[in-house]
C-alpha cells in the first residue's frame, strides 16, 4: 500500500551519488518532490529526469527534488555525471529497496521502484502523489499542477 495523502511522509536516509547521507527529515521548511524510479541509464528514467532536470527552474523556488533508485552509489555518480543532474540521485540499494517498500512502490517481480512520485510539504506531509508502471513514463506538467496547488 503506497504512503497516503495527508499522512507523514516515512523519514529514511539514503547515500546520494557522492556518498554524502540525505535525511528527508533534515528537509523540514522546504517542499519536496521524491520521484522513485527504476534504473539508471534506462530510457525512460533518463528521459524523466532530464525532463525533470531541463524543466526544474520552471518549477518555481523552494522545492527539493530528491530522485531514489535501487541503484548502488557508484552507477548513480557514473549517470550523474554523465547527464549532469542537479539534484541528489539517492541509492536505495541496501536493504534493496527498503526506502520504495517503505513507500508501497516497489516492484517485488522486478526488483526495481515503480514510478512513485510523492510531493511533502514544508511539514513533512504528503500533499500529493502519482503512480506509474514501469514503463510509463510520468508528464512533467503534473509535478507543475501539483507544486501550483500547493503554493496556493
Amino acid at each position: 500500500m503506497t504512503v497516503q495523502i495527508g499522512h507523514t511522509a516515512p523519514d529514511f536516509e539514503l547515500k546520494d551519488q557522492h556518498g554524502t547521507p540525505v535525511r528527508l527529515s533534515a528537509l523540514r521548511g522546504e517542499a519536496v518532490l521524491l520521484v522513485f524510479y527504476p534504473l539508471a541509464f534506462s530510457g525512460v528514467c533518463t528521459g524523466e529526469l532530464t525532463a525533470l532536470r531541463d524543466e526544474l527552474p520552471t518549477l518555481g523556488e523552494g522545492v527539493r527534488v530528491l530522485a531514489v533508485s535501487v541503484d548502488s552509489v557508484f552507477a548513480l555518480r557514473a549517470w550523474s555525471d554523465q547527464e549532469d543532474f542537479p539534484f541528489p540521485l539517492l541509492s536505495d540499494f541496501w536493504p534493496h529497496g527498503g526506502v520504495a517498500r517503505t513507500y508501497g512502490v516497489f516492484d517485488e517481480d522486478r526488483g526495481v521502484a515503480t514510478r512513485g512520485t510523492f510531493l511533502v510539504d514544508t511539514d513533512g506531509a504528503v500533499r500529493w502523489s502519482v503512480l506509474h508502471d514501469v514503463p510509463d513514463a510520468r508528464d512533467i506538467g503534473e509535478y507543475r499542477t501539483a507544486l501550483a496547488a500547493l503554493r496556493e
